[in-house]
């Protein structure tokens, strides 16, 4: 028969009661409000001959962190940000060798990194020290790019948003909150698609000459001086890689030098007996591949005409002492010449120049330095430069830190005003002679407005080979600049040595929402509200 009104009511009350606390249990919703959307620079990621490096991943989609130091904190679900001051070396290398799960990586830069900062002076307060940050993201990069990462790292800048929202972020995990979806907090979310492999680079190698004065009748060819400088740069977040010091110095002291000689070469009354060739290279950081290509398709008669090359890289952050780094030895006839003749000039402006001397290995495929290419044909070269040591394989060739702020124009002014005075007295055949050729005030004076519009522009201008196309903007722009100056510019390009393979997702809009959660249903409010119990 009909069951009781009073088994009923109890059977229904057993059902309502089971319904309440299922919604308790999984009916309480994240709510998600924006807080604010950054841009956010990605970890290069490539391969070496199938060995992979750099981060492996693009998307995220995680609750945010701070500090990866709470004890037993699952953070495989996790976005941690740091700001760089705040690194931890020592701690992030264990995180890495030893594979602890994360969900992701934020590294937040100083906004005095940042090209488009109008700030030059401050933050918070306190000024950066340069020796400091220098060491630190030295140090970083090197692990970060020497390293297969399983998980997105991003490179971002601080602003008050984000300070505010690691502010909120660190009170809770000082007490050991974690964050999860019924804790609140912070997601973190990219929207970009999972990285690609890229086709294989290409590397453009521009040229330029100023031709030299033949007399009457004279059939032999003109000799010639080669001034070189390699264009692009690698760094760990290629779309940050600018490389205003590695090597933007050397390319506008390049130009610099080209304009000065094209006004001495115009004339046919003061145009020298040497041809001058400029050579803007790619391929620097991956052993001077472009350099190698460019100089195997010059004419053999060129090349055999070429006295010696001056290679310039990094010039623009030095104080007192420059260094010429040869292969061959210090006695070598033009080796000696060039390095006198350096020397003198140095002297009457109260620097130093030292001389480093190493020789190649042919068999071994590293090439440290870009006069070495030249040495590899047997053509005498020497590399000018602040640094005292050649950095590692893809080290030092645009770095985090190599950005306008830390380039000193007088630097680069005293690097145009060495290297040019002591090409027109070899050429003018005044050596050792106390005289000026390029005196500042005349119409041969070195241009600061010049030099420092090209490093504002290049340093604006981020230069990694892999990302760039063959109609690039910047290479028109260099290759236009070079041809005001001289005559049968050209344009070479080439593929980049296939041992390197590069992945395409280097930038990316990051949205950081505030998470809250509620619960919709309260089992009594829920019962006596909507089931009328």
């Amino acid at each position: 028969m009909a069951m009781t009104k009073g088994r009923q009511r109890e059977m229904l009350e057993s059902v309502y009661s089971c319904i309440a606390v299922f919604f308790i249990f999984v009916a309480c919703v994240e709510l998600c409000d924006a807080a604010t959307v950054v841009d956010v620079y990605r970890l290069i990621q490539y391969d070496i001959s199938g060995v992979p490096f750099g981060s492996r991943l693009a998307r995220l989609n995680h609750h945010v962190a701070y500090s990866p130091f709470i004890p037993g904190a699952d953070l495989s679900r996790a976005v941690v940000i740091i700001p760089i001051r705040e690194v931890n070396i020592t701690f992030l290398r264990e995180c890495i060798t030893q594979k602890k799960a994360l969900g992701g990586l934020l590294l937040l830069l100083p906004q005095k990194f940042n090209s488009e900062s109008k700030d030059d002076s401050k933050e918070g307060g306190q000024m950066y020290k340069k020796e400091g940050m220098q060491n630190i993201l030295t140090e970083l990069e090197k692990l970060l790019i020497n390293a297969a990462i399983p998980y997105p790292v991003y490179f971002a800048f601080e602003d008050e948003k984000i300070d505010a929202i690691l502010a909120e972020v660190k009170k809770k995990d000082a007490i050991g909150q974690s964050p999860t979806a019924t804790t609140g907090g912070y997601k973190a979310v990219t929207a970009n698609p999972e990285p690609r492999k890229l086709a294989p680079a290409t590397i453009t190698n521009i040229q330029g000459w100023l031709p030299g004065l033949r007399t009457d009748g004279d059939a032999n060819q003109l000799p010639t001086i080669a001034i070189v400088a390699s264009y692009d740069t690698f760094g760990a977040a290629p779309a940050l890689s600018v490389g205003s010091d590695s090597n933007g110095s050397g390319v506008v002291a390049l130009l610099e030098i080209a304009r000065l000689f094209s006004r001495l070469y115009s004339n046919p009354k003061t145009r020298g007996r040497y041809n001058i060739l400029f050579g803007l290279t790619s391929g620097g950081p991956y052993n001077y591949n472009g350099t190698m290509k460019w100089l195997r398709s010059l004419d053999q008669r060129v090349r055999e005409s070429i006295d010696y090359a001056i290679c310039l890289n990094s010039i623009g952050s030095w104080n007192n002492e420059l260094w010429v780094h040869v292969s061959k030895p210090p006695e070598n006839a033009y080796i000696k010449q060039v390095f006198e003749s350096f020397s003198s000039v140095a002297e009457e402006l109260g620097v130093q120049v030292g001389l480093k001397h190493k020789k190649i290995n042919i068999s071994n495929p590293r090439v440290a330095w870009e006069h070495e290419q030249f040495s590899r044909v047997r053509v005498t070269a020497l590399t000018l430069s602040e640094l005292s040591a050649a950095p590692g394989l893809l080290e030092s060739t645009g770095s985090l830190f190599d950005s306008r702020q830390f380039v000193n124009d007088t630097a680069v002014r005293r690097s145009v005003k060495l290297v040019a005075e002591s090409l027109g007295r070899h050429i003018y055949a005044h050596p050792g002679k106390n005289i000026e050729i390029f005196a500042d005030g005349s119409s041969l004076a070195i241009n600061p407005f010049y030099i420092k519009s090209w490093l504002n522009f290049l340093s604006q201008t981020p230069r990694v080979a892999p990302f760039l196309s063959k109609n690039e903007q910047f290479i028109s722009a260099l290759k236009k600049e070079l041809a005001d100056h001289t005559v049968e510019v050209n344009v070479q390009q080439d593929v980049l040595d296939g041992i390197f393979t590069f992945y395409d997702s280097t930038t990316a809009r990051l949205t950081i929402y505030q998470t809250m959660t509620k619960s919709i249903l309260n089992g009594d409010l829920y019962l006596q509200e909507h089931l009328g119990i």
